[in-house]
């Protein structure tokens, strides 16, 4: 299943300040996260989580976009209202600049899916909602086609599964700048262009500062080798799970009109609602799109 490694050039040193990272956003939010590690295929997988004891909520498990943490979710304490409605696993997807390990599948096989189950099975759960944003609601389809009869439903958030991302050059220019020089002006640039939308859709002043943070962290100490979002083509034909697709109208990463329309061709009827908000790529820091997922 293994094809490719990514890591953190200093380990030990970046594992320090992740936890420290998680810190502030509790201290920030006003709350702690539930903590567990489970071994996968893939190696160990790090996963967060609110309200785990309570067998009376239904439970959603939250998968995180390329190069980021599924914790970037709860920036400005995103997911206090769906905490109140579900049991939150927000699960750290190998390959990604994480604690989990980053061992990672070929991209076009159905590994990570099979990688899902084992997750499931290692948290107990028998029926459960899954949401992904980006690289995330690709993984959520990989679960969806190997798992169809324990997947309730699929929130996706300007999902990686549909189209390629946009070779436009507002685009490429804006990625590509942070990578070059990660200063804390170039990541701005990139977030203000690519993943918000002011000012309907920012972040809180002290959130912002802690994705700035997290995101010039990585750039310099992660080494991604994980491989790329793609369209799904056919393999979409096969699932079989409500999907409920929630997109940004300002995302110029993977702008949302070609998404939508290859949602439609492949989901047909399984394609539940459309909801196109004023937001960029980042879209799961949007407390309006989030309610989508209790609405």
């Amino acid at each position: 299943m293994i094809k490719k490694k990514s890591y953190f050039k200093e380990e030990e040193k970046s594992r320090a300040w992740f936890n420290s990272w998680v810190k502030k956003l509790e201290e920030l939010n006003g709350y702690n996260y539930q903590t567990k590690v489970i071994q996968t295929s893939l190696g160990q997988t790090q996963i967060y989580g609110l309200n785990w004891e309570d067998d009376s909520l239904p439970p959603l498990l939250i998968f995180p976009g390329f190069r980021t943490t599924t914790l970037i979710w709860d920036l400005d304490g995103g997911l206090a209202d769906l905490s109140k409605r579900y049991r939150l696993y927000l699960i750290e997807t190998n390959g990604q600049p994480n604690l989990s390990e980053g061992n990672s599948p070929s991209i076009k096989s159905l590994d990570y899916g099979i990688w899902g189950k084992e997750v499931l099975d290692a948290l107990g759960l028998e029926k459960v909602t899954i949401a992904g944003a980006s690289f995330g609601g690709l993984v959520c389809m990989k679960i969806a086609i190997v798992n169809p009869e324990r997947i309730e439903a699929a929130f996706l958030f300007n999902p990686g599964c549909f189209r390629f991302v946009s070779l436009a050059w507002k685009n490429m220019y804006s990625n590509l700048l942070p990578i070059i020089k990660p200063s804390e002006k170039n990541i701005k640039k990139f977030l203000y262009n690519v993943i918000f939308s002011k000012p309907e859709h920012q972040l809180k002043p002290e959130a912002e500062a802690l994705l700035i943070e997290y995101l010039q962290y990585v750039i310099k100490n992660y080494k991604d080798r994980t491989e790329k979002p793609y369209y799904m083509g056919k393999q979409l034909d096969q699932v079989q799970t409500d999907v409920h697709l929630i997109v940004g109208s300002d995302d110029i990463l993977i702008p949302y009109e070609k998404s939508v329309k290859r949602a439609k061709q492949h989901l047909g009827e399984r394609l539940k609602a459309v909801h196109v908000l004023k937001a960029g790529h980042g879209i799961e820091t949007s407390r309006e799109a989030l309610g989508l997922i209790i609405d």
